[in-house]
């Protein structure tokens, strides 16, 4: 089953936009790229099939190339829209069965996208892995299901609650193997150093 990692490109300044204050432009943007890079691995290491990473704005900046080299991923780049038309076009490219994730989920395994896999090799239509901010690190689909994505307040802690809402009204069977946390908010960053201080004190040296 194919994965696919969706990520802006790592633009100090633009990446991990509300953690600027904390660790400024520079860090916020190292950050990010550090936690693609580790999403990408954990990808690759549930060997479910093809891993590629869906690329914001586009695939020109250097560090999508490096990924490419580095891990061997094909590159591809995210249509127009909000998230959740980008996300839906990502799976009408598939075409059939596809687990998509976003690139700022610490504890996303390669655990975590096998039972996915599993879960949808099990019959479900849809497979989420919610996280505590009320959204969700992953969505595994049989297909494209254009009403999870249009006209959803993404950003928001009723992202999910929204979504099942729409699954249930449709019909859809649904399961949620794991709930996890990602990084958005500067209360995440000290979470983060204290999951794996090895990986993040580097990069944060404040919080180690």
């Amino acid at each position: 089953m194919d994965i696919a990692i969706f990520a802006r490109a790592p633009v100090a300044g633009e990446a991990k936009t509300r953690l600027i204050p904390l660790l400024g432009p520079e860090r916020a943007a190292a950050l990010h790229a550090t936690l693609v890079r580790k999403t990408l691995a954990s990808a690759l290491a549930a060997k479910l099939g093809e891993v590629t990473l869906w690329c914001s704005p586009d695939a020109r900046h250097p560090f999508f190339e490096s990924c490419r080299t580095e891990f061997g991923v094909k590159l591809a780049v995210q249509v127009t829209g909000d998230i959740g038309e980008r996300m839906l076009g990502a799976f009408r490219v598939a075409g059939g069965p596809l687990l998509l994730a976003g690139s700022d989920c610490p504890p996303l395994s390669a655990s975590h996208f096998r039972r996915c896999a599993a879960e949808l090799r099990g019959g479900v239509d849809a497979v989420f892995l919610p996280t505590e901010d009320g959204g969700y690190a992953l969505v595994g689909l049989q297909g494209p299901l254009a009403s999870l994505f249009a006209g959803v307040e993404w950003g928001t802690e009723r992202v999910m609650e929204e979504t099942r809402a729409r699954l249930r009204a449709s019909g859809h069977e649904w399961s949620e193997p794991a709930e996890l946390w990602d990084v958005d908010r500067p209360e995440d960053v000290a979470r983060l150093v204290a999951h794996e201080p090895q990986t993040w004190t580097e990069i944060l040296p404040r919080f180690g």
